[in-house]
């Protein structure tokens, strides 16, 4: 039995040459992303040394403050991400319900850590937002007036920060009330930590929260 050689500059050859390199190219841009690492810090950094406290004067009367949350030691918050009720619609609204820190170290975005003190029962939490370069440094809180004995509080509803790079992010939060002036910046440093103002669950009374927040500075300086 007499066996023919494959002639590899044949049309027939080529042909399927291109369609394994497609197959092959499809089947690459079928895999997944390379998702970073994810770690809930909690308070097991809450000792971490910090320079300054920033808070805004809009910031409502309900509930009390709660337990602070550090990014670890050298991670600064690069990042956030909000939970959110959405509009009720005549029910009892609560609008910002939380706000969770992304802490990374440097620039690598592989390894990441999340704080959030205490945060609300009520929505979903966004997708998270990012800082194209640096670490967050200053922020807007949206607040709701009190409504008065009748109304509906919704207290705190969306939350924007500042990356030192300049841009300017903003949360997926809900539309009442007007946002406060920009807090103080930290300056040569980010933010490295958080601490909520929160009203406990009211047991089908009025529910209003989150009531204000405040966030810790570190500088990179005594890294």
């Amino acid at each position: 039995m007499r066996l023919t050689s494959v002639n590899m500059t044949t049309p027939l050859f080529t042909a399927l040459s291109f369609l394994a390199v497609l197959a092959l190219g499809s089947c690459l841009a079928l895999l997944p992303e390379e998702q970073p690492y994810v770690e809930r810090a909690g308070i097991q950094y809450s000792a971490r040394p910090y320079t300054s406290l920033l808070t805004v004067p809009n910031g409502e009367q309900f509930g009390n403050w709660t337990w602070p949350e550090m990014c670890p030691d050298k991670f600064f918050a690069v990042g956030f991400m909000v939970r959110v009720e959405s509009e009720q619609y005549g029910l009892d609204d609560t609008a910002l319900n939380g706000i969770r820190l992304i802490c990374a170290k440097d620039e690598d975005r592989s390894f990441l850590y999340t704080i959030e003190s205490h945060t609300g029962f009520f929505g979903d939490w966004s997708d998270p937002q990012y800082c194209p370069r640096g670490v967050l440094t200053s922020f807007q809180l949206r607040v709701e007036p009190h409504q008065g004995l009748f109304g509906d509080d919704t207290a705190a509803n969306n939350v924007r920060f500042r990356c030192s790079s300049n841009p300017t992010l903003a949360g997926a939060g809900l539309d009442y009330g007007e946002y406060s002036l920009w807090s103080q910046d930290c300056g040569d440093g980010g933010i490295c930590g958080i601490e909520t103002k929160m009203e406990e669950y009211q047991y089908g009374l009025d529910d209003s929260s989150l009531n204000d927040v405040r966030f810790h500075c570190c500088a990179k300086l005594q890294q």
